[in-house]
């Protein structure tokens, strides 16, 4: 297995234009793909996923120009649900969530049978609760292995009008995909959540987003009903669709600017982001870092003291979450995170994975169903980090080494899934020892 092995890190400064958003790219190439007209695509991010995504349109017959290495593309959209085909098509989305969601509902939209699997791990992730508020519209979605999960069958007639019930709990992806389908439905669409809704800024973002393709949809303040109301006039392409920078990665470089005593100013999010994540940096002054707040960047300035361990309800940015879990190792008390229980059903089940890691470096961990207790160890130990194919393991992890010991992560090359030139950024910001 491929290792790097990171010297201890004095020092992290500088800037960093980010990458694009991985759900903000996938999001977007979909949306384009089914309104009418052409939108040019900027800043899209150059990753595993969104190759996946890519390579899925392609394969069913829309047409995407351009180069993804650029991160610029043309979709030429199909004005309404995906081409059909008298043929069964099967489509391999690796271990993107963020394609096998959204595509499962808006397949169900058009015409034609389609099969839909991923990797070994995307057959373990859910998705039962999105298949069920399929199938309360008409829709024939059913399982090629085990019940509530990849791989399915698809046979497509288009999605009738109604009302859904839906668990909000696992995943807000399944709202996303039924929110994203839904003006592509027969009539107009009630989505109602049962329980409660988890990640809520990522549906938030769906909303802009589609608001952006001249899509209203009614909601209720609590986030719990949605409503297309006379949508079906259809996406629209605004043209031209610049997508933000990811605002999951800024959290490792400005959390490493706090750990070191450095400045790190991140550009491509910020006050007017659509994502949720930038909520992070306000983790990190609770914390006792500085921040600095512009509409499209953020900057972090370390102070040269101790962070303080917070109690955080992260249940709204569950990602960045784990970049915390990491900064907890350097924090003066413990670090209690909350509002994690869906680590468990990402791209490993990171409840486990972190806390095993974490008690690797010195730390003692306590699990519960939905929370992470960190108290960090008096000094952090050389370890070999096991990354379970999960890139956010990978980058989160590596700010261990700004504790004075060097730190191997193991398959480094998994965050080739969202930020492939990850370990290249960070080395051009880092002092070592």
């Amino acid at each position: 297995m491929e290792k790097l092995v990171l010297s201890p890190m004095t020092r992290i400064a500088g800037e960093v234009n980010l990458p694009g958003s991985k759900s903000l790219s996938n999001r977007v190439l979909l949306l384009s793909a089914v309104a009418d007209g052409e939108t040019k695509i900027e800043n899209l991010l150059d990753s595993e996923d969104t190759r996946v995504m890519v390579a899925a349109l392609q394969q069913l017959g829309v047409e995407i120009t351009g180069d993804l290495a650029t991160g610029k593309l043309t979709v030429r959209g199909c004005a309404g649900s995906l081409p059909g085909s008298d043929v069964e098509q099967k489509l391999h989305l690796g271990n993107a969530g963020t394609a096998m969601r959204p595509l499962t509902a808006v397949l169900a939209t058009g015409q034609g049978h389609y099969v839909l699997e991923g990797v070994p791990r995307m057959h373990e992730r859910p998705i039962g609760d999105l298949v069920d508020g399929l199938r309360q519209l008409g829709s024939q979605v059913e399982y090629l292995g085990e019940e509530g999960f990849p791989p399915l069958s698809i046979k497509a007639d288009g999605l009738n009008e109604g009302e859904v019930n839906i668990s909000g709990v696992t995943s807000s992806q399944f709202v996303t995909a039924l929110l994203m389908a839904a003006p592509l439905a027969k009539g107009d669409v009630v989505i109602q959540v049962v329980d409660h809704l988890t990640s809520i800024p990522y549906v938030k973002m769906t909303l802009e987003l589609m608001r952006m393709f001249g899509i209203e949809i009614f909601y209720a303040d609590d986030m719990t009903t949605f409503a297309t109301l006379d949508s079906r006039h259809g996406y629209r392409s605004p043209g031209r669709v610049h997508v933000e920078g990811d605002a999951s990665s800024a959290s490792y470089f400005l959390t490493g600017a706090a750990l070191t005593g450095g400045t790190v100013r991140v550009t491509g999010c910020g006050t007017t982001s659509l994502q949720g994540d930038v909520r992070y940096a306000r983790v990190l002054e609770e914390m006792g870092a500085k921040v600095d707040w512009e509409p499209e960047a953020i900057t972090v300035k370390g102070t040269g003291k101790p962070l303080q361990g917070v109690d955080a309800d992260l249940a709204d940015i569950p990602d960045a979450a784990m970049t915390l879990a990491v900064a907890a190792l350097f924090a003066e008390g413990p670090t209690t995170l909350r509002g994690i229980a869906n680590w468990r059903v990402k791209e490993t089940d990171r409840m486990a994975a972190v806390s095993t890691e974490l008690q690797k470096l010195g730390a003692k961990t306590e699990v519960g169903e939905d929370y992470l207790v960190v108290h960090p160890p008096e000094a952090i130990s050389s370890a070999e980090i096991e990354t379970y194919d999960d890139h956010r393991m990978a980058m989160a992890f590596s700010l261990a080494a700004c504790g004075g010991a060097p730190i191997t992560i193991l398959d480094p090359g998994c965050v080739a899934k969202t930020f492939p030139d990850y370990f290249q950024v960070l080395a051009g910001l880092t002092q070592t020892v």
